[in-house]
């Protein structure tokens, strides 16, 4: 199994900067694209929205609500991704959930797995 734990998150007034982190553990055979996912508060349960990913060889996509504001790195050393986030706005107000597609050992195949979340408030 794989393990996927985040942590930075917190409460930051607009126009500030969060730098959220996805440590991945466990029995790792293969991470392939890592992203970070937000559920907002008035979202159906389960409706999750893409914020940016990026693959194992660094390339990135991002939403297009966050463009030009976030950015989304990783070290495949430590199986951990970061997305910093600058000039935040409340309508970034979300739980921010990490997920990571990829194997682990003696199971070939690539599934995708999720950290719990956390959360992310900007005040106005």
């Amino acid at each position: 199994q794989m393990q996927l734990v985040e942590s930075g998150g917190g409460l930051v007034q607009a126009g500030g900067s969060l730098r959220l982190s996805c440590a991945a553990s466990g029995s790792i055979f293969s991470i392939n694209t890592m992203g970070w996912y937000r559920q907002a508060p008035e979202a159906p349960e389960k409706q999750r929205e893409l914020v940016a990913s990026i693959t194992t060889g660094g390339s990135t996509k991002y939403g297009d609500s966050v463009k030009g504001r976030f950015t989304i790195s990783r070290d495949n050393a430590k199986n951990t991704m970061y997305l910093q986030m600058n000039k935040l706005i409340p309508e970034d107000t979300a739980v921010y959930y990490c997920n990571a597609h990829g194997a682990t050992m003696g199971d070939p195949y690539d599934v995708d797995y999720w950290g719990q979340g956390t959360q992310v408030t900007v005040s106005s």
